[in-house]
């Protein structure tokens, strides 16, 4: 991995980096809320520091200035920017009338567990994984089951052996995977996919692929949506959430896409989902959206270029404590960083707030299984991800005295 930012990666981040300490963000004014100290730096809530594309910002003020925010529809023109994003940036196949549209990913994912199942119902869940996943199916009254995966010398795997026994004792009747892998950072490879759909779908149990992060490419593995495994075999079984938000940082323009490519289904959901609510579309969200994916591609390169060097910077530097496991990260902006060598679970939130003084997601809420792992942001400052990396050096050189 490069260490190394071109002229052209430094007058990007001069131009897009924002400080945005007192703006009322969750991730920065928080703190003394959510960790009990102002002070620490935080690299946990999964946005950036980084101004969104200009031709998005562009797109919105001249929206903005139009002085009316009245009810709106969703245009044909903003679908076809998001198949034609689909398809050039990833080979993905969408057609316009899979395409339904919610505030946001989380949110549809309680709306579609709402649909799918009925209370007392077993749905399953890959853990580690984005905690809200097992949130969507406790706070609905579901069972929550897991087909924990596997941390090998090779990466994180899924048991299929596991997933076996699930499917035929516990018997889901719904399942959530995430593609690419919050917080593990894996790009599945097709037939991985392939392996994991095949009897899941074949036994009818609907799949929703939560693809959030699918433009986040970190390595050499390209993403693959469910969709087209296997040449399309198993559109019928499975559902995608998506938004342009994690990609263009949109997150509170609130505006997502649910993909159903079974028409029964789609009918169905459209029955079900007006039910529990009725949600007018975003109009703010939906112009930045469209103009994102017609005209922010060149960003989006820049960032994953930051985001890749960042990633080498704490590589680098943590190699100063040899016993801290980090497996390649292939996808998403979220490194998940296991101190379990050198710190036992009952110390890691001590350690990492009071000794090297960041605010993180923990281990412990993706799974009961990682609680001696962390989730850094890498989608920020160079200088802020280098200093986060030092500081965790230097809190272990002052606690593990062998180090």
């Amino acid at each position: 991995m490069a260490i190394e930012l071109t002229p052209e990666n430094k007058a990007f981040i001069k131009t897009h980096l924002v400080d945005r300490h007192h703006t009322n963000t969750l991730k920065w004014d928080a703190l003394d809320d959510r960790f009990g100290n102002p002070d620490l730096l935080p690299l946990w809530v999964a946005d950036m520091e980084f101004k969104t594309a200009q031709p998005v910002r562009d797109a919105l003020v001249k929206r903005v200035e139009e002085g009316v925010f009245g009810y709106s529809y969703i245009p044909d023109s903003y679908k076809a920017a998001f198949i034609d994003w689909q398809r050039d940036r990833h080979g993905i196949t969408v057609k316009p009338e899979w395409l339904r549209f919610d505030t946001g990913v989380v949110n549809s994912l309680y709306g579609l567990v709402n649909w799918l199942t009925e209370p007392g119902d077993p749905v399953l869940i890959f853990q580690p994984v984005y905690y809200p996943f097992a949130n969507a199916v406790t706070d609905t009254g579901r069972k929550l089951i897991s087909c924990n995966l596997l941390d090998t010398p090779q990466g994180w795997q899924v048991d299929y052996e596991a997933l076996h026994k699930i499917i035929t004792e516990d018997k889901p009747k719904l399942v959530i995977w995430c593609s690419p892998h919050n917080p593990v950072g894996r790009v599945w490879k097709p037939e991985e996919l392939e392996t994991i759909l095949t009897p899941l779908v074949d036994n009818g149990i609907p799949v929703i692929s939560d693809e959030i992060h699918e433009d986040f490419e970190i390595g050499e593995q390209p993403f693959t949506s469910v969709l087209d495994v296997a040449d399309g075999r198993f559109r019928d079984g499975v559902i995608v959430v998506n938004a342009p938000s994690k990609t263009f940082n949109l997150a509170t323009l609130l505006h997502s896409h649910v993909i159903i490519p079974n028409a029964a289904w789609r009918k169905d959901y459209d029955s079900f989902i007006k039910s529990i609510h009725q949600t007018e579309p975003s109009l703010l969200g939906v112009v930045a959206g469209e103009a994102a994916y017609r005209h922010g591609a060149a960003w989006l390169d820049q960032i994953l270029d930051i985001i890749r060097y960042n990633d080498g910077q704490v590589r680098q530097i943590l190699q100063q404590a040899p016993g801290i496991k980090l497996h390649p990260l292939e996808g998403t902006y979220l490194l998940y960083v296991d101190l379990g060598q050198y710190i036992p679970a009952d110390k890691i939130r001590d350690f990492v707030q009071n000794h090297c003084h960041l605010a993180v997601d923990y281990g412990a809420w993706f799974s009961p299984q990682t609680p001696t792992f962390i989730r850094l942001n890498l989608a920020t400052d160079p200088a802020i991800v280098a200093r986060a990396a030092n500081q965790i050096v230097t809190a272990l050189q002052e606690t593990v005295p062998a180090l």
